[in-house]
C-alpha cells in the first residue's frame, strides 16, 4: 500500500486504537489534518495547545490509555511544553504529534521553525525528529510502547512537512524491540522474599503509596496487602484513590498539607512498605526526619527513583502489581493490635478540621465536604493547583482509582479545565466535577469554548476567594504577611462568564445558596458553574513549615 506519510500516521494512529486527538492545526501539520479528516479517529479541537496536552492528559489519567495530541510548528509546539513537562512529572502516557518545518529548512530559522526535540529532551522519555519517511510507522510504534511501558511519560514525534508530504510503501510493525529499553516489570525472588519476611516481623508497618500504583492497576493487590498484614496506609496526592478513603486502615494524604496521624505515623514506624512512590519533598518535608526508625522497603518500576532522595533498604525494581502478586502468595495473616490502637487514637484525635465561624460564612472545607456527600463520592474530580486541591484532597474521600484528576509534580495553575475536558470524553458516563479557584480557572477560561462545542456536562466550582490563595498563605508565613502581587482586584463575573460560554452560571456565598446550587448542579444534565465566594484569609491546615519534620505541623486552632 502506498500512501502519504501523513495519511500513514493516522493509519499508525487507528492501528494503535487511538479513539481521538487534541490538537490544534496550522501550516506544518496541515498534511497530517487533511488525512485525519477521512479517519475515524475523532479530532477535539481545544482553544490552546496547552488545552490540548492536559486534556490528553486528563484523559490518559481518567482511561489508562495513551493520550494524544498534536499542534503545528513554532508556537504550536512551544505551547504544548507545560503540557509535556506535567505528563512527565506525574508519569502519565502521552504521544505528542508536531509539525515541522521542510527539513531542508531546519536550522535556518525559517517562520515558524523551533528546536521542540531540543527544546523537550528533558520532560520526554523519549522524542523523534522524523527524517526517513519510511521510518514513520515503527516510530509511531515505538513512541506508543515507550510512552505507556515502564514507567508511562510523554513521547514526542515531530514531523517535517515534506516528509508528510512523502509517499512510502506503508506496513505497521507488529512487534518493537528497543535496545537498551527493558522495563524491569518483575521483582527480584530473593527480595521479594525477604520484603516478606520483613512486613511478618515488623510491629509498626506503614503502607506509603503514590502515583505508581494507579498506573500498575494494582488497587486491589494494596487493600489484600494492607488487610493481611495489618498495615495503615498513607498516600500522596497522585497516590488518592488508589486506596478507599473510607476505609478504616487509611490514613490520608502525609506530607506538607497531610493528615496529623499519617506523618505521626509515618514518623513512628518501623517499617515503611513504598510503593510507586518517589519521596518527593513535598511529602518527606526534612529527610532527616522523615520515618527516621524505620526499614524502607522501596518497590518502583523506575530504578532511578531508588535511593534518590531517601534511603531504601530493600528495593525492589518492577511492577508494582506484579511485586504484590508475589508478595502476598509469601505473607500470612497478622494483626498489630497495639500499633492500629495508637494510630486509631491519632485519626480520632487529629481529624482535618476548620473553624465554623458561626455557620454563616461558605467555608472551602464545607463545599468540598458537600459535594462529597451529595455525590457519595462517586464521581471523577478534578482541580486545578492552589489551595482547593489541598482543600480537595484532603475532605473528599476518593475510593476508586483515576477519579483525582489534578496536577501534582509540576503543579499546573490552569490544568483543571482541560483535565476535566479530558476525563469527561474519555468516561462520558460518569459526572466530572472540576473544583478551581479564581487564580487557575482565568488561566484556561477558554476551554469553556471546547466544553460546550462538545456538549460536556462539567459540573464546574470556582472557589473564588479574589486572590491568589497559596502564594497569599506563603507570605503570610514566610514573608510577615507583607503580600504582594496576590490580590486580584479584577476578577469577572464567572457565573456571568459561564452564561455566555452556554453554560448554567450560579453563585453562591452562604451554606443556604451553596445548598439550592448545588441540587440544581448535580440534578441538571447540562453543564454547570458555581461561583462560590470564600473568605481570602483562609488558609490550608494542617502545614508543616520549611526544614521542620513532618510530625511537626502547623494545625486549626
Amino acid at each position: 500500500m502506498e500512501i502519504t506519510c501523513a495519511e500513514a500516521l493516522v493509519r499508525c494512529l487507528e492501528m494503535e486504537g487511538v479513539e481521538l486527538v487534541f490538537g490544534y492545526p496550522g501550516g506544518a501539520i496541515l498534511p497530517v489534518y487533511d488525512a485525519l479528516k477521512d479517519s475515524k479517529v475523532k479530532h477535539i479541537l481545544t482553544r490552546h495547545e496547552q488545552g490540548a496536552a492536559h486534556a490528553a492528559s486528563g484523559y490518559a489519567r481518567a482511561t489508562g490509555k495513551v493520550g494524544v495530541c498534536m499542534a503545528t510548528s513554532g508556537p504550536g509546539a512551544t505551547n504544548l511544553v507545560t503540557g509535556l513537562a506535567n505528563a512527565y512529572m506525574d508519569s502519565i502516557p502521552l504521544v505528542a504529534i508536531t509539525g515541522q518545518v521542510p527539513t531542508w529548512q531546519v536550522g535556518t530559522d525559517a517562520f515558524q521553525e523551533v528546536d521542540i526535540t531540543g527544546i523537550t529532551m528533558p520532560i520526554t522519555k523519549h522524542n523523534y525528529l522524523v527524517k526517513d519517511p519510511q521510518m514513520l510507522p515503527l516510530i509511531v510504534k515505538r513512541a506508543f510502547h515507550i510512552a505507556r511501558t515502564g514507567r508511562p511519560g510523554p513521547v514526542l514525534i515531530d514531523l517535517p512537512k515534506d516528509v508528510a508530504g512523502t509517499v512510502i510503501k506503508f506496513k505497521y510493525p507488529t512487534d518493537v524491540q528497543l535496545v537498551g529499553y527493558k522495563p524491569t516489570v518483575k521483582g527480584h525472588v530473593a527480595q521479594i522474599n525477604q520484603a516478606a519476611k520483613l512486613m511478618m516481623q515488623a510491629e509498626r508497618p506503614i503502607i506509603y503509596i503514590g502515583g505508581g500504583v494507579v498506573n500498575a492497576d494494582a488497587a486491589e493487590e494494596l487493600v489484600w496487602l494492607a488487610e493481611t498484614i495489618d498495615a495503615p496506609v498513607v498516600s500522596t496526592l497522585m497516590g488518592l484513590g488508589a486506596f478507599p478513603g473510607d476505609h478504616p486502615l487509611f490514613l490520608g494524604m502525609l506530607g506538607l498539607h497531610g493528615s496529623k496521624a499519617a506523618n505521626l505515623a509515618v514518623t513512628e514506624c518501623d517499617l515503611l512498605i513504598t510503593l510507586g512512590a518517589r519521596f518527593d519533598d513535598r511529602v518527606t518535608g526534612r529527610v532527616a526526619g522523615f520515618a527516621p526508625g524505620a526499614k524502607v522497603i522501596h518497590v518502583d518500576i523506575d530504578p532511578a527513583e531508588i535511593g534518590k532522595n531517601v534511603r531504601s533498604h530493600l528495593p525492589i525494581v518492577g511492577d508494582t502489581k506484579n511485586v504484590l502478586q508475589e508478595l502476598l502468595v509469601r505473607l500470612d495473616k497478622k494483626q498489630n493490635p497495639d500499633w492500629i490502637d495508637q494510630v486509631a487514637a491519632w485519626k480520632k484525635q487529629y481529624p482535618f478540621r476548620y473553624r465554623k465561624d458561626g455557620g454563616q460564612a461558605l467555608k472551602p472545607q464545607f463545599i468540598i465536604e458537600e459535594i462529597y456527600r451529595r455525590t457519595n463520592g462517586e464521581v471523577i474530580l478534578a482541580t486545578d493547583v492552589g489551595q482547593h486541591q489541598m482543600w480537595a484532597a484532603q475532605y473528599f474521600k476518593f475510593r476508586r482509582p483515576r477519579n483525582f484528576i489534578t496536577s501534582g509534580g509540576l503543579g499546573v495553575m490552569g490544568f483543571g479545565l482541560p483535565g476535566a475536558i479530558g476525563a469527561q470524553i474519555g468516561r462520558p458516563d460518569e459526572t466530572v466535577v472540576l473544583v478551581t479557584g479564581d487564580g487557575s480557572f482565568q488561566m484556561t477560561l477558554n476551554e469553556l469554548a471546547t466544553a460546550a462545542e462538545q456538549n460536556l456536562p462539567l459540573k464546574i466550582f470556582v472557589l473564588n476567594n479574589r486572590c491568589l490563595g497559596m502564594v497569599r498563605q506563603l507570605q503570610e508565613f514566610y514573608c510577615n504577611k507583607r503580600y504582594h502581587a496576590v490580590d486580584l482586584t479584577f476578577v469577572p463575573d464567572f457565573a456571568a462568564l459561564a452564561e455566555v460560554y452556554g453554560f448554567r452560571g450560579l453563585r453562591a456565598d452562604t451554606p443556604d445558596s451553596l445548598a439550592i446550587a448545588l441540587t440544581y448542579a448535580f440534578s441538571h444534565p447540562g453543564p454547570v458553574l458555581v461561583d462560590c465566594q470564600i473568605d481570602p484569609e483562609e488558609n490550608v491546615l494542617p502545614m508543616v513549615l520549611a526544614g521542620r519534620d513532618i510530625c511537626d505541623t502547623l494545625d486549626c486552632d
